[in-house]
């Protein structure tokens, strides 16, 4: 018995750009880890530049996955829960903004503020690429899986036909 289904194809991010986008992510964590290496003054500065760098990135994974799974809940017909779309945008919207604002009260050059606010921003975009491309791989596997399951189920059944035909 034939069947009229075309197979299904899955898009799949290419080695380069995956390559790409680890390079990426890793160079602006150097960037930033560089500069609050050499960070001047206090330590407590430091120590607050850290965490605020940190809270940032946590939080572009958690508002990247709860975007996707916003949209995947809007598509299937249900609804998410408002309180958390809240605690999402505000963690990060804090996130940004007290980094941002630790940023510009710190008492730094001039060059060096520019530079640990170009890396961050840099850390920043690039963690949003990266948790993309590995919610688009996990997502891809997931399909292959499910039509492998499906192909292994249709080949038993018809060998069981077979089977029983004989």
């Amino acid at each position: 018995m034939a069947s009229n289904r075309s197979p299904l194809i899955v898009m799949r991010d290419t080695r380069a750009w995956q390559f790409q986008v680890w390079v990426s992510f890793g160079a602006a964590v150097f960037l930033c880890a560089t500069g609050l290496a050499y960070l001047p003054g206090q330590a407590l500065d430091r120590a607050f530049m850290v965490m605020g760098y940190v809270f940032c990135l946590s939080t572009v994974f958690v508002l990247s996955k709860a975007v996707r799974d916003s949209q995947q809940a809007a598509q299937a017909g249900e609804a998410e829960t408002p309180m958390w779309r809240l605690v999402v945008w505000g963690g990060f919207a804090v996130a940004m903004g007290l980094t941002g604002w630790g940023l510009l009260r710190m008492e730094i050059n001039d060059t060096y503020r520019a530079y640990l606010g170009v890396s961050w921003l840099y850390l920043v975009t690039s963690a949003f690429t990266l948790a993309k491309t590995l919610r688009d791989r996990h997502e891809a596997d997931l399909i292959e899986a499910r039509v492998r399951g499906e192909m292994a189920g249709r080949q038993q059944a018809l060998s069981e036909r077979v089977t029983v035909g004989e």
